[in-house]
């Protein structure tokens, strides 16, 4: 028969180790509730470019629902990789739990890439990428194959007179160079037509004055391959203002509300939709996953779709030309 003192010693023993793994819930409900601190590095905070606004909407949307600190810096321009990389070397610094980064530069922002994995700090591309395959996770457009779908279709218009001209974004550009070369693959056999390549480094009045110039010293231009949304605003007012959208056909990227007026208008012939809300939202959902040790996508493709002056009006494709973009979390965090 047991004694006393054996029953209370093991009635001791018992409240312990009850004692312990109550702690040790609390402790893990108490992380569990922490939020997760991230940096999110982005190429523009440009708040009158309709595409970085629906990202960064997408990014504090999915920052609320999975417990993020999310803070946002970008370059004041977007073809700035050295004002970027300066920041990357600010967000190393600060030690977060994961760095969120939209690259400048394919090459140029690769070795600060490098160091944030060499400090142990997850790493999540959105929208563009670098030269290495080291970041824990790739959020975008399949940017070749929006670019190759683009010259499938305007490969459907070519002719003996075609001289095609391509407006582009940003040289050294992951984006900007993907497009270009999906581009060059859809048109095939076609691509010796294109006379010339010129870049606005993001900028709508440069696009503007490019294609003025373009226009310019070769009359006889009938195409232009316009790869992102402010090189098509700028070539597509260009082409409007010398009333020359009946002779010159323009092909853009994305969807904000002047683009998807010119392309009821005539103005653009088609433009290749993205999802820039998604890449925003994916991000930091990926992020959180990886920080938390749970399954994620290595390589995840928001996907994009061509869309025409004559398939605008499908229903299919109005909600894509017309989505809800959170709007109400366009404000930006600068801290």
């Amino acid at each position: 028969m047991k004694s006393k003192k054996e029953i209370l010693e093991r009635g001791v023993i018992a409240l312990v180790i009850l004692a312990i793994f109550i702690i040790l819930f609390s402790v893990k409900t108490i992380d569990n509730r922490k939020p997760l601190n991230m940096i999110y590095i982005s190429k523009s905070i440009d708040e009158n470019n309709e595409f970085w606004m629906a990202l960064l909407s997408g990014a504090k949307m999915a920052a609320k629902e999975y417990n993020v600190n999310l803070t946002i810096w970008a370059p004041k321009d977007e073809s700035d990789y050295e004002e970027q990389n300066q920041l990357i070397e600010k967000a190393i610094e600060k030690k977060p739990q994961a760095i969120l980064l939209s690259a400048s530069n394919y090459t140029e922002t690769t070795p600060m890439a490098e160091k944030i994995k060499s400090k142990g700090i997850k790493l999540v591309l959105i929208d563009s990428e670098i030269n290495s395959d080291i970041a824990d996770s790739v959020v975008s457009t399949g940017n070749f194959i929006a670019g190759q779908k683009m010259g499938n279709y305007m490969r459907n218009f070519i002719n003996n007179d075609t001289k095609i001209a391509i407006v582009s974004h940003v040289k050294g550009a992951s984006t900007a160079l993907q497009r270009e070369n999906g581009f060059r693959d859809g048109l095939g056999i076609y691509e010796d037509k294109i006379i010339e390549v010129v870049y606005c480094e993001s900028k709508y009045d440069k696009a503007y004055d490019l294609t003025k110039e373009i226009i310019k010293e070769h009359q006889d231009i009938n195409m232009i391959a316009a790869l992102n949304e402010y090189s098509c605003m700028g070539a597509a007012k260009a082409v409007k203002e010398l009333g020359l959208e009946k002779k010159i056909g323009i092909m853009g990227f994305d969807n904000s509300l002047e683009e998807v007026k010119l392309l009821e208008e005539g103005v653009l012939n088609g433009i290749v939709i993205q999802k820039p809300f998604n890449m925003g939202y994916f991000g930091v959902e990926q992020a959180a996953k990886i920080i938390k040790g749970e399954n994620y996508i290595k390589y995840l493709d928001c996907g994009s779709k061509l869309i025409t002056k004559e398939d605008m009006y499908t229903e299919e494709n109005q909600k894509i030309l017309f989505p809800f973009i959170g709007r109400q979390f366009r404000e930006i965090q600068n801290d």
